[in-house]
């Protein structure tokens, strides 16, 4: 059965709510939804066991932490055939923090931070370069992120 077809509107509520805070209380979100604690506990554990819920995630300010630049990156590999060894060179450099697999003129296309071009520079030579698989790169830097948001459903 479809996922979607497997909870109903007070768990699209519950959801809701904590997509916007994620640390609020069960008790909270009870009161909201004009449900029990238990009822949300019981309806959050169902959509984990479901896999709707992949967990919680904080957000964080990077370039309070000294993390400046954010780039994006098309990445050409040499086959398709390599896109597994290339995923894991890419999962074990800290700066990668998004990797999608695509249709179009990219492989892949990749989300790093870093705290400046010089970090940048070094980490585009010095890693992605030499992850294997990967023929080359075309790099696009972040200016600002305008919208984060999730989907309303």
């Amino acid at each position: 059965m479809d996922k979607l077809l497997q909870i109903d509107q007070t768990d699209r509520k519950i959801l809701t709510i904590l997509m916007e805070n994620a640390n609020m209380p069960y008790t909270d979100v009870a009161k909201k939804v004009h449900v029990s604690g238990g009822t949300v506990h019981v309806r959050m554990k169902k959509m984990e066991d479901l896999g709707i819920i992949k967990g919680t995630q904080l957000r964080i300010d990077y370039s309070k932490l000294g993390y400046d630049v954010t780039a994006f990156l098309g990445i050409f590999l040499e086959k398709s055939s390599f896109y597994d060894e290339a995923l894991k060179g890419l999962r074990e450099i800290e700066e990668v923090i998004d990797v999608h697999y695509t249709t179009g003129n990219y492989s892949m296309f990749v989300k790093i931070i870093c705290r400046d071009t010089q970090h940048l520079r070094e980490i585009l030579h010095d890693k992605i370069q030499k992850v294997s698989g990967i023929q080359r790169t075309e790099t696009i830097i972040s200016l600002d992120e305008s919208v984060s948001r999730h989907i309303r459903f």
